[in-house]
């Protein structure tokens, strides 16, 4: 009896050995680093996609800045227009300024803090659109400091970039049309403050054409597209590549902790 009691296999927490995992544990396991090994590949791949989107948009972008200036859509083509196929198209519009009345948007650029001047303008196709006439700083707001650059009435000729609608607002505040705060060119707003029916669904960038007594300064339009794809591709693929290493060591060290966990030599 005492001999036996000493051959009694003995497994307590003494022993030095531990008993392989479970068979559900280590296909969980599995299976998460395997989720976390696609998931990670497929952000890596959705990013560069969109860097090759991206990279289209940039080249169509491009074109549209080098192509001739082309007459402002009418209201027949509003319907179609989109920023990914109309946004920064050269145009050229003739008509007239609507009465001088504008509106001051408040803008951030290369010439400091101060306003972008929206004004209406009418065409001589009968339809009206706002004109970005370009910046001016908070001292010149007043149109009585910039007499010589107010539209006088008579025809005239803007050449610009086609730019979308903003409706949302800007520097983290919602326009305020009732007080005439704006911090976002948003085209139909503005053009009912301005009681302007049926405007554009877009507006014109004014060129650099200087006006008269210096201000508003326009050409200021900055076209810049954030391309970082490349970038964030190869951060998810890293991280795709960390995880399938950790579970390589993983299944590694399960197989040999198995190898090494043999119940008939325990004692």
């Amino acid at each position: 009896m005492h001999e036996e009691a000493q051959t009694r296999p003995h497994s307590g927490p003494g022993d030095g050995r531990r008993a392989p995992r479970s068979k559900w544990a280590l296909l969980s396991l599995c299976l998460c680093f395997a989720i976390g090994v696609a998931g990670f590949s497929a952000l890596g791949i959705w990013q560069l996609e969109r860097r090759v989107w991206k990279l289209d948009l940039i080249d169509r972008v491009d074109q549209r800045l080098k192509a001739v200036p082309v007459a402002a859509p009418g209201p027949s083509a509003w319907p179609a227009i989109n920023a990914g196929d109309d946004e920064y198209r050269q145009l050229a519009v003739s008509g007239r300024f609507v009465d001088g009345r504008e509106t001051l948007v408040q803008a951030v650029t290369d010439l400091g803090g101060g306003f972008w001047v929206m004004a209406p303008f009418r065409t001589d196709d009968g339809f009206t659109v706002l004109v970005n006439r370009g910046f001016v700083p908070p001292d010149k707001r007043d149109p009585a400091t910039r007499q010589r650059a107010r539209p006088s009435g008579d025809r005239t000729v803007v050449h610009g970039l086609l730019r979308m609608t903003e409706p949302k607002g800007g520097f983290l505040r919602a326009n305020d049309a009732a007080a005439n705060r704006w911090y976002s060119r948003d085209v139909q707003a503005i053009a009912a403050t301005l009681r302007i029916p049926q405007a554009a669904p877009y507006f014109i960038d004014a060129d650099a054409t200087p006006n008269p007594g210096g201000w508003p300064v326009g050409g200021l339009t900055v076209i810049a597209f954030h391309n970082n794809h490349l970038v964030y591709a190869v951060t998810w693929f890293g991280l795709a590549l960390m995880v399938l290493g950790a579970a390589v060591v993983f299944v590694l060290f399960c197989g040999s902790d198995r190898r090494s966990w043999r119940p008939d030599r325990q004692a």
